[in-house]
C-alpha cells in the first residue's frame, strides 16, 4: 500500500506544479516586461549591461549551454515529480560509449513527463541510465527572451535547431541523448483525456540527423500525458482552428484553450509513466538518401506503435487503446 501523503507534502506538490505551471506560461512575457520596465528606473544601467552582454552571449544556446546541476537537483522537482506521479521506465539498456536521439510523444499540453525525466534529475534518469547526459531540445525562440534564456539554459535545456543538435551529437563525446518532442505544436492540438495520438508521419528531419551524425534512434512514450489537461479542440477548417494554425505559424507553438483543476490551471493528479524503448541502431552517413532516411523512418513508427501496444495495459490503458499515427 503506498504511503498516504500529509496534507503539508500534498501542499508542496501543489505548489511546485503551480510554479512550473506560471513558469510555462507567462515567465517569458515576464521578462519582456520586467526588462522594459527597468529601463525607465534608475537601474537602467544594469539592463544596459544586461542586453550588451546578451549580444556578446546571443550564440551560446546553441554552442555550449550553462547547465548547472543545482537547478536540476532543486528539490522542488522532486515534488513536482510527486504530484502525478510522474515515473521513469527503462526497456533496454543505453550505452555511454554512443549518441541517440529520443524521440517523445505525446507532446500533450506541456509536455510533463519529458520535462521531469529529461530536464530534471527529479526522475532518475542518472540512476537508470548511468553514463548517459540527456538534453531536451525545445523551441529556439525561447532562448531569444531575455532573463528567461539563462533560466533555461540552467536547467540544461538546448534549442532544437542543426547546429546545437550537431554540437551535442558530434562535439560533446558520447552518451549524449537529445531529446526531442517530434510532434510539437501540431501534436499539442490534438491533446485531450483517452486521446493517443501522435505527428510523426510527416516528421522526418530527426531521422536525417541521426543518420547524418550516426545516432541511435529511441522511441518514447509518456503513458498519461494527455490525461493532465481538458482541451477545447476545433475541428480542422474550423474559424478556431484556422486562427491556431496561423498563431502557430508566425510563433512557433500553438495556442491551446485547456483547462484543469482549481482556478483550471493545476493539472489533474493523474499518473505519467514515460516509457523509453529500444535503441534502433543507426549507421552514419555524411549525405544520406531519401531511401535511406525513409528505411529508418519506417522503423522508428514501427517501434513507437510497438512500444505503446506492450506497455498500454501495463500503464493503464484498456486492451481496446490504439495508437493513431498522423
Amino acid at each position: 500500500m503506498p504511503k498516504e501523503k500529509s496534507q503539508w507534502k500534498e501542499f508542496l506538490e501543489a505548489v511546485s506544479v503551480l510554479q512550473w505551471v506560471l513558469s510555462f506560461i507567462f515567465l517569458g512575457l515576464a521578462c519582456y516586461i520586467l526588462m522594459v520596465c527597468l529601463m525607465f528606473t534608475s537601474l537602467w544601467p544594469l539592463c544596459t549591461l544586461y542586453f550588451m552582454w546578451l549580444v556578446i552571449d546571443w550564440q551560446t544556446p546553441e554552442t555550449g549551454s550553462r547547465r548547472t546541476v543545482f537547478v536540476r537537483k532543486w528539490r522542488v522537482w522532486e515534488h513536482f515529480r510527486d504530484f502525478f506521479p510522474v515515473k521513469l521506465v527503462k526497456t533496454a539498456e543505453l550505452s555511454p560509449n554512443k549518441n541517440y536521439i529520443l524521440g517523445s510523444h505525446p507532446h500533450g499540453i506541456m509536455c510533463v513527463g519529458a520535462f521531469s525525466c529529461f530536464s530534471t534529475e527529479g526522475g532518475g534518469f542518472a540512476e537508470t541510465f548511468p553514463g548517459v547526459r540527456p538534453t531536451l531540445a525545445i523551441l529556439a525562440g525561447l532562448f531569444r527572451i531575455p532573463l528567461f534564456r539563462e533560466y533555461i539554459m540552467s536547467a540544461g535545456l538546448c534549442p532544437v535547431s542543426k547546429p546545437s543538435l550537431a554540437r551535442l551529437l558530434s562535439k560533446n563525446g558520447q552518451g549524449n541523448a537529445v531529446v526531442i518532442v517530434i510532434g510539437g505544436a501540431a501534436e499539442s492540438l490534438a491533446s485531450a483525456p483517452g486521446v493517443n495520438t501522435v505527428v510523426v508521419k510527416d516528421r522526418k528531419g530527426f531521422v536525417r540527423v541521426a543518420l547524418e551524425f550516426g545516432a541511435d534512434l529511441v522511441p518514447v512514450y509518456s503513458f498519461g500525458e494527455n490525461e493532465l489537461f481538458k482541451q477545447v479542440i476545433f475541428s480542422e477548417g474550423s474559424l478556431g482552428r484556422r486562427l491556431q494554425d496561423l498563431f502557430k505559424k508566425i510563433m512557433g507553438f500553438a495556442p491551446c484553450l485547456f483547462a484543469g483543476e482549481h482556478f483550471l490551471l493545476l493539472p489533474y493528479r493523474s499518473p505519467v509513466t514515460t516509457v523509453v524503448g529500444r535503441p534502433i541502431s543507426v549507421p552514419k552517413r555524411m549525405a544520406p538518401t531519401e531511401e535511406e532516411v525513409d528505411h529508418y523512418h519506417g522503423l522508428y513508427m514501427e517501434a513507437l506503435s510497438k512500444l505503446f501496444h506492450e506497455y498500454k495495459v501495463k500503464c493503464g490503458l484498456s486492451e481496446s487503446h490504439k495508437l493513431q499515427i498522423i
